[in-house]
């Protein structure tokens, strides 16, 4: 193979790149509401910016299983969110390839007042599934969200945990080519965090593309070869999951 050709496939392989990404917020102070306030506070609305990622480039490639870490306030799971465009960068650009879901907030997309099989067919719907396609999948996600009979109750009766299943069992089965979940495995019970990480093992090593936030280390360690650490908005380090987790702990620990 030539130099030339192998440097294409590579670039072909990339499915998500983040280039020269930065994003700031604009915090507002409180607007006074009464003329008073106005008066005695007339220069307190003021607008500030916080940057939270300052000019990230990162390429993750099909198949790869990436764990994204840093303490909270570091600006991975606003990473997170740029990829899967539910908020945009204030500079740079990123580009995804392929068919991708995402696991970032508990519920997301969840109509409190629909039961969890009225929420499948909406939730799947979001992520392209047609009522075909639902309906033929429909009791495998019942049936992996372990939910039995409480599938027909309202979502609003439903713990944290049970969101969890309802959402993770959803986003499992829409066949995305990426993965892109944020600390949501910490919520519910041993059993189901355990099966939800053999899942994710599985589908490792199906080809699919997983970038996921945590804090539980040691669960990282075992579904991800690549870690990307970031500190204080920028990639701190990038490479094999275990020498980035010790030079991470040797900062952060």
């Amino acid at each position: 193979m030539s130099r030339q050709k192998k440097e294409i496939d590579q670039k072909n392989d990339i499915v998500i790149s983040v280039n020269n990404v930065s994003k700031t917020f604009k915090i507002y102070s409180d607007k006074p509401s009464t003329l008073k306030e106005r008066i005695v506070f007339w220069n307190k609305n003021k607008t500030e910016r916080h940057q939270v990622l300052k000019n990230v480039n990162l390429d993750i490639k099909r198949g790869e299983t990436v764990a994204l870490i840093g303490t909270n306030g570091s600006g991975k799971s606003t990473l997170l969110k740029l990829m899967t465009k539910i908020i945009y960068p204030t500079e740079g650009n990123i580009k995804t390839v392929g068919k991708l879901t995402s696991l970032l907030e508990l519920g997301a997309g969840f109509h409190p007042d629909f039961t969890g099989r009225e929420n499948i067919y909406f939730n799947a719907s979001i992520f392209g599934l047609t009522a075909k396609e639902i309906d033929a999948r429909i009791a495998d996600i019942i049936e992996f969200s372990e939910l039995g009979t409480f599938i027909d109750n309202p979502v609003r009766t439903y713990s944290s945990g049970m969101y969890m299943r309802l959402a993770f069992s959803v986003a499992i089965n829409v066949d995305a080519e990426i993965l892109l979940i944020d600390e949501i495995l910490a919520v519910g019970d041993q059993h189901f965090q355990e099966k939800c990480f053999a899942k994710l093992n599985e589908l490792k090593n199906s080809d699919k593309t997983i970038v996921i936030v945590s804090h539980s280390l040691e669960s990282i360690k075992k579904l991800c070869k690549r870690g990307v650490w970031i500190y204080e908005g920028q990639v701190r380090m990038d490479g094999e999951i275990n020498k980035v987790i010790d030079e991470y702990l040797k900062v952060c620990g």
